[in-house]
């Protein structure tokens, strides 16, 4: 079966009135997925408890406690970033990690075929020392963190079709050859970073991919990415672990981003995705929730896209 993560803490985040990012994103692809039929067809995973040594993974000590800190004082911002928080923000972020991480273990240890993770705040923009772009921590580079230290996998692929670039795990992984990032995205645009030069430095040069593309862009540029750029790439590094950022914020009407996919074209994208995987990771693929703030294009492409991986 595919497995499910969606735990109601979540819910505890509230990045204040009229924040995009908000609690109605959450309740909108639960509602939506159930009301699709899909949940009866889904194993629901229960997050894991998170610890500082997982956390300690990717994120500084510092910026944890900093962060960990103001978010429980009631500050209404992080200071290291554009990251709106409520004293409910740090138990939330929490929780979405401990998905992403229940996620990786029940995927990896065979007790399902693949896994989703619907959860908020989302996590690619956090860098290793800095909260930022709606994110606290970074919960996809934590699961690829997690899934090396607690499971013994040497390779980790993490594919990103946000329409924004994750800075944050770009920077995680930029220096380190076990973990290749892959990125479509639109430039310019926020947060200014993945230009196609950037690919890693030292250990890790080689191991990020950018590919940035026009607003405007659709299933014709990001479907060439994928399929010319990443699938031999993906097949010369032969990951033991695919990993996705799913941001749906690259569906067309979104109101933070300018791309045109539709709903099939994500559920194509993850068949593209999955493809990669057999031969090296057996098929195993955890999907991780990141953007998408036009409540019902998120719910409707959330939801085809979890349909794609029940029907691998």
């Amino acid at each position: 079966m595919t497995g499910f993560v969606a735990d109601a803490r979540c819910r505890e985040h509230d990045s204040g009135p009229g924040h995009p990012e908000s609690v109605k994103r959450f309740d909108a692809v639960l509602a939506r997925i159930i009301q699709a039929g899909l949940i009866e067809r889904v194993s629901r995973l229960t997050p894991r408890a998170i610890t500082r040594d997982d956390l300690l993974l990717v994120h500084t000590a510092e910026y944890l406690d900093r962060a960990e800190k103001e978010i429980r004082a009631g500050a209404e911002q992080l200071s290291t970033g554009d990251t709106s928080v409520s004293p409910g923000s740090w138990d939330a972020a929490m929780c979405a990690a401990g998905s992403v991480l229940a996620a990786v273990d029940a995927v990896v240890t065979g007790e399902v075929k693949n896994a989703f993770s619907v959860h908020r705040p989302p996590g690619h923009h956090a860098t290793p020392s800095r909260g930022m772009g709606f994110c606290v921590v970074n919960n996809v580079a934590l699961a690829a963190r997690h899934a090396q230290k607690s499971h013994g996998l040497k390779k980790v692929l993490i594919v990103d079709w946000d329409v924004h670039h994750g800075n944050g795990t770009q920077d995680a992984f930029y220096e380190d050859g076990t973990v290749f990032f892959f990125s479509t995205h639109q430039s310019p645009w926020y947060p200014g970073t993945g230009a196609a030069n950037e690919t890693g430095r030292g250990a890790g040069k080689g191991t990020t991919m950018n590919v940035p593309l026009p607003a405007g862009s659709g299933r014709t540029e990001i479907f060439a990415a994928f399929q010319e750029r990443l699938a031999p790439a993906a097949e010369a590094f032969a990951p033991e672990l695919i990993l996705i950022s799913a941001g749906f914020d690259s569906r067309k009407e979104d109101p933070l981003g300018q791309f045109t996919l539709s709903d099939s074209d994500f559920a194509d994208l993850t068949d593209i995705v999955a493809g990669l995987a057999p031969k090296s990771a057996r098929g195993r693929v955890v999907s991780v929730l990141e953007g998408g703030y036009n409540l019902a294009g998120l719910a409707s492409a959330a939801t085809a896209h979890l349909e794609a991986l029940l029907e691998l």
